[in-house]
């Protein structure tokens, strides 16, 4: 167990918050950097407390929450929400790339799955006829 209450973990303390649904996805995160403190990427095994702020990269969404509180267990969406604040800067940034996003054209791409034409036509490209 953790036998200072005042840090937490920050691979639990993720999956605590609810940012991502495992503990796994939350090392896999840290490892690929999409994880910060004060521009640093972290170790699944850091301690964070309260008052840090991290910066989360999800997709294209870039989040800066601060810490408000500490918990090693995953409660209700309610308690989670309560252990961080996004930043006003990010809240505002984030609002900014939705309407950027909004104003582009959208792409209409067909995800049937192609007739026998179309396979064929597909492996002749491929096979380069």
């Amino acid at each position: 167990m953790n036998t200072d209450p005042e840090r937490v973990r920050i691979d639990k303390w993720l999956w605590a918050a609810r940012f991502y649904k495992t503990r796994q996805l939350a090392i896999k995160a840290l490892k690929n950097s999409q994880v910060g403190l004060r521009k640093q990427s972290l170790k699944p095994a850091t301690n964070i407390k309260i008052g840090d702020v991290l910066s989360i990269k999800r997709g294209v969404h870039q989040l800066e929450v601060e810490v408000l509180g500490l918990s090693e267990q995953r409660g209700s969406a309610t308690i989670a929400q309560a252990l961080y604040q996004e930043t006003p800067a990010s809240v505002e940034a984030n609002r900014l790339l939705k309407e950027q996003l909004a104003s582009q054209p959208k792409v209409d791409i067909d995800r049937r799955k192609p007739d026998k034409r179309g396979v064929r036509s597909h492996r002749a490209v491929k096979r380069g006829d």
